[in-house]
């Protein structure tokens, strides 16, 4: 496979890329390096990534005339499309950068891979976020998704109708990924278990949401490595795209898989292990969830994803962020590094 990674410098899209790298596929990466979180984070991804043979391209998804640069000089098989902006609660300052990456920037890819002869199959992260307010658990790939709770969710929701008319008009063959709080070594500081370690490290303390009926907030932790093989047997599992010249042939493969863990945990929970790997007591203060687009709990039902690509996840909460916080204080500790605490 020659495979095209947007979002490379982010990180699924480091892990995807460096696995695809250890087992003999072609990878390019392309990623923006937006400020949304702390930059230096993605610059010492690429570095590892370039460490190991994998050449990011820095420029935006947007950019059609580098993207059709690209494509002309190397005959990509797959692309796995990562680049997004990410986050629930950043859409309500900055909506206008979702509508930017997660909707233009998909159709402007789109639109090159339509293009290119032979026209790549495509696999892209959508979102568990689509299921917003379903109460019927777990998620299933057959549930309504036109409920989101979130600007953010609203942009992958509608990345999946975009997908398909792209699969109908012109024989794109593209699988739909909806990851479910992935978590891991290089992760986003963003996300809750990130800046929980921060905080609980600082001795600040830190806020848990509390859902409606007094519940704590629950979600389906997945770690990296799992969502890697997810990915990796999506592509493996990719129809070649049917178009040629930017015309249908034939029908062409459209699908989409939840990649969760089927264990959902309470964030509580998640603390606790958390201060038991760190050794120290959290600050813990519970409000009462806001409404910021965040939901009260999400549980992926995986068995589609099991019976097509052979996906099984294998690691516990308590295992993985064992791994993450080795990770974090090796990453943090000493040097320039501690500057970024």
């Amino acid at each position: 496979m020659t495979v095209l990674v947007t979002g490379a410098a982010g990180f699924v899209g480091t892990h995807v890329s460096s696995a695809l790298k250890r087992r003999g596929d072609g990878v390019i990466g392309l990623d923006n390096f937006n400020d949304y979180y702390d930059p230096s984070l993605k610059r010492a991804r690429q570095a590892l990534l370039e460490r190991s043979g994998v050449f990011i391209v820095e420029g935006d998804i947007n950019d059609v005339e580098l993207l059709r640069k690209l494509f002309k000089i190397v005959t990509f098989t797959h692309v796995m499309h990562l680049a997004a902006q990410a986050g629930v609660r950043y859409a309500m300052e900055n909506p206008s950068s979702y509508v930017h990456s997660n909707i233009a920037g998909l159709v402007n890819l789109l639109e090159v891979c339509k293009a290119a002869n032979p026209q790549p199959a495509i696999v892209w992260a959508s979102s568990s976020s689509v299921y917003g307010l379903n109460t019927k658990v777990p998620f299933s790939e057959k549930d309504r998704t036109d409920q989101p709770a979130s600007l953010y969710a609203a942009t992958k929701k509608a990345g999946e109708e975009i997908a398909h008319t792209y699969n109908h008009i012109y024989g794109l063959s593209l699988t739909g990924l909806r990851f479910f709080t992935v978590y891991g070594p290089w992760g986003r500081p963003d996300m809750a278990y990130f800046f929980f370690t921060k905080d609980i490290l600082k001795g600040k303390s830190i806020s848990i949401f509390e859902s409606a009926n007094h519940g704590t907030v629950a979600r389906d932790f997945t770690y990296i490595d799992d969502i890697v093989k997810g990915c990796l047997g999506a592509l493996d599992t990719a129809e070649k795209s049917t178009g040629t010249g930017g015309k249908k042939r034939g029908p062409a493969q459209l699908r989409v898989f939840n990649l969760g863990n089927t264990s959902p945990v309470p964030v509580s929970d998640l603390v606790s292990i958390l201060e038991r790997q760190l050794k120290v007591k959290a600050k813990k203060n519970v409000i009462k969830m806001p409404r910021n687009g965040d939901v009260p709990f999400t549980h992926a039902n995986i068995s589609l994803a099991q019976r097509e690509l052979g996906y099984k996840p294998t690691t516990d909460l308590q295992t993985g962020l064992k791994k993450f916080v080795r990770w974090y204080l090796s990453y943090y500790s000493g040097g320039k590094k501690a500057a970024a605490r």
